[in-house]
């Protein structure tokens, strides 16, 4: 195995690209804390009740006006991805466009930075209309530079115009930020008409910035002013008399808007309130303002997420069938893929709901019940129901925070015990106080979530996963925001030690108490519960049995890399049903996962979860290398961040020929070769004695002459045993064997590469090539589609942003076993054969850096036939 001091070199380098990946959680963390505290401080002369009262108070023109200006901004919102689509030449029907934008657009203005908003929704979206990965990503990609720079601009713009906007927030005079202003409106609009206008390329340190042409550059910017403008007239119409004039305002609310995003925090929540409470003139009264910034989260935020879910719900009702179907027909065809791809979210969408229901049960367990004068001080029954309505609440509440982890992971349990909470809620708001809104409100989004139950068909437990570094942060932000709400509500209750014990119908802020502790102690009972479950065994070591299994499910499918699994040095992971299987190895913390799982694309998905689950359960953390575009849609539902390591060379065999004057120079040596004596010939299995001792002669002799050792993992090795699955490629001169290589063609065939690939070193000018185009005429003759030449590493811009990776790759290959790799000549050899490239990822999960992972990788592939198989 490989020493566990093997890489103090990287340990500065990983630490860093940990902290990059670290810091910006903390911080977001740090600064929804001081949202919330200056919040709590500003907010300190306001009463619950007025801000309560205020709401309600609120005449129904100023609620259709706010309505009114959400609609046009969300309109606005979809001009982002239009704008991104010409950008890319990419056409899409304006339909699917804006139905999709208002979906990924309600989801994560209310989640934020999202899997919902920038991932897997837009992915299964556009790459149905022709999009590949990248082509999405460079979407989200333009849609988030538009909002930040066009934000900028405006908030920039609207200071220069109306410095005083921000006169008591920043420390500056008037004069001073008019000034800087409207230097940095103009540097930025110069700095994008010029590169619009000539085509350039800005590049800061290794990030490369290029903008549009200029009608689409004008156009982006009408969009982000368009959608700026009317999210801030949304809370304007709700703000008091004695605000400021809106195109103050507008500046007012650019800048929280631009604290909110760099804050981290969804929504911005806190920080926006902050900065938009404290630029307000003193003469505003408080608790308006309060009440302004609250019904604003619920226009502009929470009724477009509940009306887009809901959409989603109906339409998955319709694309199933039945009554829904009857009555409103079925979905129209243009529109599936968009509907068949918000409802591949459903999960993660259910489970944000579940989690935003949790927190808000809490909450209404700390709110005052009813008024103390509304109720008999002796009636035991009604005291009794109160109590016993807060209680449940609350354990409720803690309930949907722990199931909204095992919605996500689709686990049919959680579901249901959701229901049942969500049921159970409604009663429990009932006996607290009658709160025939809150129980309303359970029981509709227990009927939305009803469409969504087939996505949730996983047995898996509901707890694994639960304790995760991002569960205990979303909790962590619960708890601290119900705490500062319970002092909010009931600051004018001076605390004693009887308030424990003081039972009655009246004892509202008692009431509270209780219901706060019992809600903390169910929690905590969970965690502690979970955190000393004991771990399974970690790995199970290929037998003969588990290879056999292997070995049929590879022989079903025809992708070359699963034809890996057999080569002993990983172990397997097979679903329920034993017909898929994950291969994978153990470095360190990581469960290292090689390729793309094996086996029918129906019980991929289960899989992968069950994979991702017993990582976890054993204190691990799963890793995918080199794992193609075919998942991808699905791991980023999941949650794994990809990173792009190299390309697939592929040649298309049908196309390929030597004839023409591409390959002039090629097609001369290879005919050079022939008269020289060179042969080729493929040998089916099994292999005899006397041909494994040919073989292990040249393999030998190559090793003799590389730095280092056998390799493994990703690569197979010479193994008698392994070579059997194999036809070998062999070249000879009279007899004499010069090179071989075992090849990979397993199911019907249609997809080809090789594997261990060996040749004399007194023979090497020129062999490759000529095993290459040996293989390639053979397999397009006997009718295969495609034949792989293999990864290689990134080219052009990529290559630069990729360098640090690819060089951290091979230092770690060339300490521990020295490296059999020519980094920079790989691609330039299989550039000969004019290939398609295909992209490789690594996929991490939150909190593991793409350098951590790939580390273990090289690990793993240095170790060899030493087989690191375990910890």
């Amino acid at each position: 195995m490989v020493e566990a001091s093997d890489d103090t070199a990287d340990r500065p380098a990983s630490r860093a690209s940990l902290l990059r990946h670290v810091l910006p959680v903390l911080l977001g963390l740090g600064l929804f804390a001081l949202g919330i505290y200056a919040l709590h401080h500003l907010l300190k002369p306001v009463k619950a009740a007025d801000v309560i009262a205020q709401v309600r108070a609120t005449p129904w023109a100023v609620l259709l006006a706010a309505f009114a200006a959400t609609t046009a901004g969300y309109v606005a919102l979809i001009g982002y991805d239009w704008s991104a689509l010409r950008y890319l030449g990419k056409k899409v029907p304006l339909r699917i466009v804006a139905v999709g934008g208002f979906l990924g657009y309600s989801f994560g203005n209310t989640i934020g930075i999202s899997v919902v908003s920038g991932g897997a929704v837009r992915y299964r979206i556009y790459s149905a209309f022709g999009l590949n990965a990248f082509e999405v990503a460079s979407v989200s990609t333009f849609v988030a530079l538009a909002f930040g720079i066009g934000i900028t601009v405006i908030g920039l713009g609207a200071l220069a115009i109306h410095p005083h906007a921000l006169g008591s927030v920043l420390p500056l005079s008037p004069a001073a930020i008019r000034l800087w202003s409207g230097i940095g409106a103009a540097a930025i609009v110069g700095v994008l008409g010029w590169l619009s206008v000539s085509g350039g390329t800005l590049r800061i340190r290794r990030v490369e910035i290029s903008a549009p042409s200029p009608g689409i550059l004008a156009g982006q910017l009408a969009f982000t002013l368009i959608d700026t403008a009317m999210a801030a007239l949304t809370l304007y119409v709700l703000l008091p008399a004695g605000a400021p004039d809106f195109l103050t305002f507008l500046a007012i609310f650019a800048a929280a808007a631009m604290a909110g995003v760099l804050s981290h925090v969804p929504g911005g929540v806190g920080v926006f309130e902050s900065v938009v409470i404290a630029a307000m003139p003193a003469a505003v009264p408080l608790e308006q303002v309060a009440a302004a910034l609250l019904l604003y989260r619920i226009i502009y935020y929470l009724v477009p997420f509940a009306l887009a879910l809901a959409v989603v719900a109906l339409n998955e009702a319709r694309l199933a069938g039945g009554l829904i179907a009857r009555l409103l027909g079925d979905v129209p065809e243009p529109l599936k893929p968009v509907m068949q791809s918000a409802t591949a979210a459903a999960p993660a969408l259910v489970g944000i709901t579940a989690f935003g229901l949790g927190g808000y049960l809490l909450l209404i367990a700390l709110v005052p019940s009813v008024q103390p004068d509304r109720i008999d001080p002796n009636d035991l029954l009604a005291a009794i129901l109160l109590e016993g309505g807060v209680l449940l609440s609350a354990i409720l509440g803690v309930l949907l925070l722990i199931l909204s982890q095992g919605l996500a992971r689709r686990i049919s349990g959680a579901f249901w015990l959701t229901e049942a909470a969500l049921g159970a809620g409604a009663a429990a708001s009932l006996l607290n106080g009658i709160d025939i809104e809150s129980a309303a409100l359970l029981l509709a989004t227990g009927a939305v979530l009803w469409p969504f139950r087939r996505e949730f068909y996983r047995s898996a437990k509901l707890t694994r996963g639960v304790l995760s570094p991002g569960w205990f942060v979303l909790v962590a932000g619960i708890i601290f925001g119900a705490a500062a709400f319970f002092f909010f509500m009931h600051e004018a209750t001076p605390y004693t030690n009887s308030l424990w014990t003081e039972f009655s119908g009246a004892a509202n802020t008692p009431r509270a108490l209780r219901a706060g502790l019992a809600a903390s102690a169910v929690l905590l009972i969970v965690t502690v519960w979970l955190a000393i479950q004991p771990a399974r065994a970690h790995t199970r070591l290929p037998d003969a049995a588990a290879l056999d299994k292997a070995r049929g499910i590879v022989l079903a499918q025809n992708d070359p890399e699963a034809c890996l699994a057999l080569s002993g040095d990983k172990a397997l992971f097979f679903n329920d049903a034993e017909t898929a299987f994950i291969m994978y190895a153990v470095q360190g913390r990581s469960w290292v996962a090689y390729a793309d799982p094996a086996g029918p694309r129906a019980a991929i998905e289960e899989l992968a979860w069950a994979f991702w689950d017993e990582a976890y359960e054993n204190a691990a953390r799963p890793v995918l290398y080199e794992v193609s575009e075919r998942h991808l849609a699905l791991w980023i539902e999941m949650g794994f961040s990809l990173q792009k390591i190299g390309e697939e060379a592929v040649v298309r065999l049908p196309d390929w020929s030597l004839a023409g004057g591409k390959f002039k120079k090629m097609r001369a040596a290879h005919n050079k070769a022939l008269k020289e004596g060179l042969a080729f010939a493929l040998l089916p299995p099994p292999h005899d004695g006397a041909r494994i001792a040919e073989l292990k002669a040249v393999s030998d002799a190559w090793l003799g002459d590389k730095v280092g050792r056998e390799k493994g993992f990703s690569v197979g090795r010479f193994d008698p045993g392994y070579l059997q699955n194999f036809p070998i490629a062999v070249v000879r001169r009279d007899g004499r064997t010069l090179a071989f290589a075992s090849v990979l063609a397993p199911g019907d065939g249609a997809r080809v590469s090789i594997d261990l690939m060996r040749y004399l070193p007194e023979e090497a000018s020129g062999m490759l090539e000529f095993l290459f185009i040996e293989l390639m005429e053979h397999y397009r003759d006997a009718g295969a589609r495609e034949f792989s030449l293999g990864m290689a590493p990134l080219a052009g811009l990529e290559a630069r942003r990729g360098a640090r990776l690819w060089n951290r790759f091979g230092a770690i290959l060339f300490r521990h076993g020295g490296a059999f790799y020519n980094f920079e000549g790989l691609r330039a050899f299989k550039n000969k054969f004019a290939p398609e490239w295909r992209p490789r990822f690594v996929a991490v999960p939150p909190g593991v850096t793409p350098l951590a992972a790939l580390k273990d990788a090289a690990l793993l592939i240095a170790g060899g036939a030493r087989g690191i198989i375990g910890r």
